[in-house]
């Protein structure tokens, strides 16, 4: 089983290679901000990463947040695995 940080560096390579611009939120100036932010061809996305097995270790904060962010018009996910990712905003 991938750790959380291996599988958020993995997402990122990909979003990278596919010239998105990524941001990894170490420290944010509120609680439940997703982990990785990005844009995809004008739109704000968001991906909460999770230990694979662990979507249910989502807190009602980070979902609060990705609801913020689907309300608001933008793209946001929890995720656990790279397909996910990959399904979601590359489309492969």
């Amino acid at each position: 089983m991938e750790s959380e940080s291996k599988l958020q560096n993995a997402i990122i390579k990909l979003l990278e290679s596919n010239r998105y611009y990524v941001v990894k939120v170490v420290t944010a100036n509120r609680s439940g901000v997703p982990d990785i932010l990005f844009c995809k061809d004008g739109i704000f996305c968001a991906i909460e990463v999770k230990k694979e097995g662990k979507l249910s270790k989502v807190t009602e904060l980070q979902k609060l947040h990705l609801e913020m962010i689907r309300a608001s018009g933008g793209k946001a996910i929890v995720a656990d695995n790279l397909e996910t990712v990959r399904k979601t905003f590359i489309g492969e």
